[in-house]
């Protein structure tokens, strides 16, 4: 790759050499694949008994309020500079537009079994990277994505109970998803990822601190408290995972990995709501981690 090297928002040199660095992308990835089912987990909970609003409010405020509080003292005003603000507004809307989507349908469906549904993102990543970023798709990736997608027809088949109209919601939710990871990639390099994830949550703080007054409960316990925060930790470290992975990694060569959340969103299910997997669910899931490998493979040489 030719030209001058990127740079970052704290004005650090980032040579290409060093952005392409897909395995330890790929590790950051899977933190933040590991993060979410939790996170998903603890959403489905309060939904049953708080409006989703109220949810997403909590969810990207603390989100955005750790990131001033850990960047700042770091960073200083140049967490809020940006070279490219438009980008920045597009990703701050998908994010709340995806995230508020997804809250909703959450109540409606398992854990796992919105996870599968979502998992369409992947695909929308690989095809619109092309386009969008000039990023070409390779055949070996290309098969990887559409391999883990088998899977996920496996897992939700036709004739579930993830058929249902919260599930036009969850595709919603992961085209914006799409459209997020889309932006972050063109971000990644120009501006620093801390920024970005600041930016993500603060057009959407803005419009729900105006919402939530009109839908407000007080959490009952200190317990809700707790799993009302969380959200936006676990939002927040996760998200900045995904903004550094993809400034080592391109953007469809990260998207499979989101598969792997499948594992853990069984996990949480069983353990969160009894929700046991029957024998298609570990058949997808063999699949999708079958997938993730092929594209792990395929990226150890830039291809």
């Amino acid at each position: 790759m030719k030209g001058a090297p990127a740079v970052t928002g704290d004005g650090r040199s980032i040579t290409p050499e060093r952005r392409h660095r897909p395995l330890v992308g790929m590790a950051f990835m899977l933190v933040a694949c590991a993060l979410f089912p939790v996170m998903n987990g603890i959403v489905k909970l309060l939904g049953e008994q708080y409006d989703p609003k109220q949810v997403v409010w909590f969810r990207i405020t603390t989100h955005l309020l750790l990131v001033a509080l850990v960047f700042v003292p770091r960073m200083g005003t140049q967490l809020f500079r940006t070279r490219h603000i438009g980008s920045q507004a597009v990703v701050s809307v998908m994010m709340l537009l995806s995230t508020l989507c997804y809250f909703t349908a959450a109540k409606y469906v398992g854990v796992a079994d919105a996870i599968s549904v979502s998992f369409v993102a992947p695909l929308a990543v690989v095809f619109l990277a092309w386009p969008l970023l000039g990023e070409r798709i390779t055949a070996i990736r290309l098969g990887a994505v559409l391999l883990g997608f088998i899977g996920v027809l496996v897992v939700i088949r036709p004739g579930s109970s993830v058929f249902q109209p919260a599930s036009l919601l969850l595709l919603g939710s992961a085209l914006c998803y799409a459209i997020y990871q889309i932006y972050i990639r063109r971000l990644a390099g120009i501006d620093h990822p801390a920024t970005s994830i600041f930016y993500s949550v603060l057009l959407g703080s803005i419009i729900m601190s105006c919402v939530v007054p009109f839908v407000w409960t007080t959490p009952r316990n200190w317990q809700h408290w707790a799993l009302f925060f969380s959200t936006g930790a676990m939002g927040a470290l996760g998200h900045y995972c995904v903004a550094r992975a993809m400034t080592y990694a391109s953007a469809n060569f990260i998207a499979p990995f989101n598969y792997t959340q499948m594992i853990g969103s069984v996990i949480v299910g069983y353990l969160m709501f009894a929700e046991v997997p029957d024998a298609y669910v570990w058949l997808g899931t063999a699949l999708i981690v079958s997938a993730g490998l092929m594209v792990g493979w395929s990226g150890r040489k830039r291809i």
